[in-house]
């Protein structure tokens, strides 16, 4: 009968960490995208220890070492550039560009593997087979489908009754420059700059060779999530002027910018229908503030082909079933944890908001200090008791 087929829709990171992690435990994998081409708009990931020890488990360990360097602190301050605190990171993150991520993701699948310009418009399913619709009007039929397809997602309406993605009041300029243009910016060290109702991010990607730039500003405007709308870097100068001097020496540097409208959702009680699961930000958008959206779709990449590794096809049901329980509570606390940040992150300067800080700051290193492929042996190894 062959290996087990999976059909992932969304060749996102989660998508292709899935048809990674289940092409190396010998599953059939193909991913349809919607895109005609793979790419992602240049922005920067911060990807955490608790997703670089799977991909390095993946075999990419010597693809991400070209990426580095690890970043060795993260450093608060208020939005004069007051240090407030500062956390040794000894290397559990990398800053990394999305671009170089998707490209490494998809240069370690099999040949054939992902399709684009590939449209999923519907699904339907027997006891025995999944099948994928298209806007082409071919199908596919596979053992399990699995929604990679994020936060508008086409098929979690037939997990769950749909709901509109939560406006969180705030969007997001995001971009990157060469970082030879603020060559005293330290390559290792992230840095937070903190004030009432706004803060800006800084890290550095491929080797310290670009900086990622992300400022966070309040909204009134619900734009559609989105990586692709322009934005203007002069309104982006005017929204921190006043602020830490590298802040405003990065924005001064800013060539191009894109706004991000920043959503979220309610946790799900449900992320599987039968031979369909959601996974990445199809089952759990969450705000940016925990740098955890990618490491969490890498989580349930890894934590899902574990839990299918040695399944029947009569059993995928059940077995998604298990990847659902296992992964919904760890999901939805970093969803959590994630508002919170954020709100922390916009309040004014205070004592409070500093002692909450602190709190912050530890839920970033819970969210890194998980082996996700060691909560499976044992969530199967109590299963199985």
């Amino acid at each position: 009968m062959g290996p087990t087929k999976v059909a992932v829709v969304g060749a996102g990171i989660g998508g292709l960490a899935t048809a990674s992690a289940l092409s190396h435990k010998g599953f059939d994998v193909h991913v349809y995208e919607q895109a005609r081409q793979l790419g992602e708009v240049g922005a920067g990931v911060a990807l955490g220890a608790n997703s670089i020890r799977l991909l390095d488990r993946l075999g990419l360990q010597g693809p991400l070492q070209d990426y580095g360097p690890r970043w060795t602190q993260w450093r608060f301050s208020d939005a004069g550039g007051r240090v407030l605190t500062e956390q040794a990171m000894d290397g559990r993150v990398l800053g990394m560009y999305r671009p170089d991520l998707i490209a490494m993701l998809t240069e370690s699948l099999p040949e054939g593997t992902v399709s684009t310009g590939r449209r999923c418009v519907g699904f339907r399913q027997d006891a025995d087979r999944a099948i994928v619709e298209f806007a082409d009007g071919e199908h596919i039929e596979a053992d399990l489908v699995v929604a990679a397809d994020g936060i508008h997602s086409v098929l979690q309406s037939h997990v769950v009754e749909p709901s509109d993605p939560v406006f969180s009041g705030s969007i997001a300029y995001r971009g990157v420059i060469p970082a030879d243009r603020v060559p005293d910016y330290p390559a290792t060290v992230s840095t937070m700059s903190m004030g009432e109702g706004k803060h800006f991010l800084i890290f550095t990607l491929r080797g310290g060779q670009l900086i990622n730039f992300v400022g966070f500003v309040p909204s009134d405007d619900e734009m559609r999530e989105s990586w692709s709308a322009p934005g203007d870097p002069a309104t982006l100068a005017r929204e921190f002027a006043g602020w830490d001097p590298m802040v405003q020496r990065v924005i001064s540097e800013v060539d191009t910018t894109f706004r991000w409208g920043l959503y979220d959702r309610e946790p799900l009680s449900q992320w599987s229908n039968g031979r369909l699961i959601l996974l990445g930000d199809a089952a759990h958008p969450m705000l940016p503030h925990m740098g955890q959206g990618a490491n969490q779709s890498i989580e349930d990449a890894v934590a899902l082909a574990a839990v299918l590794d040695g399944v029947d096809r009569a059993d995928v049901p059940d077995a998604v079933l298990r990847y659902g329980s296992l992964r919904r509570d760890r999901a939805a606390q970093v969803q959590r944890n994630s508002r919170n940040g954020g709100l922390v992150y916009d309040s004014a300067d205070s004592p409070e908001r500093d002692e909450k800080l602190r709190g912050t700051v530890a839920d970033l290193l819970w969210s890194l200090d998980y082996d996700v492929e060691a909560e499976v042996q044992s969530f199967l190894a109590t299963a199985r008791s």
